[in-house]
């Protein structure tokens, strides 16, 4: 039963995503299926990132920010746990043919994330004095073709 509820959902969050591409006017059709594929990712991405939303909050974490942006990079989740800003990166991935999702997460991503805490605290410092510590997440977000996805989170996987 439960994996009836989670198809559908994301069916249709592909299907919203690769409707509104725009014809591309080549006869063959070539640049709209490049597009229409692009748009399927970033749906695949978008759905791991609402899921590892949905369960940081279940987990009583408080979601701050969500695709925080700037000159030097993207935040998927910024989250404060109790006093702790925990800011997390999301990977998602429809299988394991490339290995896990949070392998993709390499040390010359974790050192951007650090740097990005940093940036994202200086620009929301007034907001949170009680951060008494920072720390980077890692969640991992497996959706196969069927049942239901997959979530391994990985705590503090960069100081």
């Amino acid at each position: 039963m439960q994996v009836a509820a989670v198809l559908p959902q994301s069916a249709t969050e592909v299907v919203k995503v690769t409707d509104s591409v725009p014809p591309s006017g080549s006869p063959d059709g070539m640049c709209t299926a490049v597009v229409a594929k692009a748009g399927v990712a970033n749906a695949v991405g978008a759905y791991g990132e609402r899921l590892a939303a949905r369960y940081l909050t279940e987990s009583g974490m408080r979601i701050l920010d969500r695709n925080w942006r700037c000159d030097q990079g993207e935040i998927d989740i910024v989250a404060m746990d109790d006093g702790c800003l925990v800011v997390v990166e999301v990977k998602t991935r429809r299988s394991l043919a490339f290995g896990s999702p949070v392998e993709a997460v390499t040390a010359v991503k974790a050192a951007r994330l650090r740097r990005l805490a940093a940036c994202w605290l200086s620009e929301h410092r007034s907001q949170f004095d009680a951060v008494a510590d920072v720390r980077i997440d890692v969640i991992g977000v497996l959706r196969p073709r069927l049942g239901p996805a997959q979530i391994e989170h990985l705590v503090s996987v960069a100081a």
